[in-house]
């Protein structure tokens, strides 16, 4: 976890969110744990931040607009290395917390996160990114689908009947597919 900042260091930490309100609540907080954060709410405004100065620390949304915050973490990578991401979604699932680890993430939240959550995130992800990865199983097709309609009917804010058309299934099959658990 990054220790609090002596006068002479302070760690910059670049925060990507198209929800400009969260966006702006997790800037103002890093600011007030003695942070140079900078927050941005969209892709090109990271990568313009980022080749000005790399940012030490990053919080990274899965997905900004119609863009994948995976896609952007492979681009801070390659402007430096040694910036240190965590991932933050609304859709949290095992897969995509698998790829954003082997892409470089250090680790991956679901939201809602706050600043405290988002540097324990940090500290826990110091050990090496790898360990384990190879022993995860891959979601049961069950509960790849329950994720799926799940991520769907939050894009439709909750409407079932918005959902099942993207789906393209009937709406009282969706909500019978609601009802049920989610898959082990």
């Amino acid at each position: 976890m990054p220790s609090a900042p002596s006068r002479e260091y302070v760690p910059t930490i670049l925060i990507v969110d198209d929800d400009r309100v969260l966006s702006e609540r997790l800037v103002k907080a890093f600011r007030e744990r003695g942070f140079e954060a900078q927050g941005a709410a969209s892709v090109d405004e990271a990568l313009s931040i980022a080749r000005s100065e790399p940012p030490e620390y990053a919080v990274v949304d899965l997905r900004i607009a119609e863009h994948s915050g995976l896609e952007l973490s492979r681009e801070l990578l390659a402007l430096d290395p040694e910036t240190r991401i965590v991932i933050l979604t609304g859709y949290g699932s095992i897969a995509t917390a698998i790829d954003a680890v082997r892409l470089g993430a250090v680790y991956y939240l679901s939201k809602p996160a706050d600043a405290d959550d988002i540097l324990q995130a940090f500290a826990r992800g110091s050990a090496p990114p790898s360990v384990g990865l190879e022993a995860v199983e891959a979601p049961s097709l069950a509960r790849a689908e329950w994720e799926h309609i799940h991520r769907v009917l939050g894009d439709c804010g909750g409407n079932v009947s918005e959902a099942a058309r993207r789906l393209k299934i009937h709406r009282r099959s969706l909500q019978r597919k609601l009802s049920k658990f989610a898959p082990g």
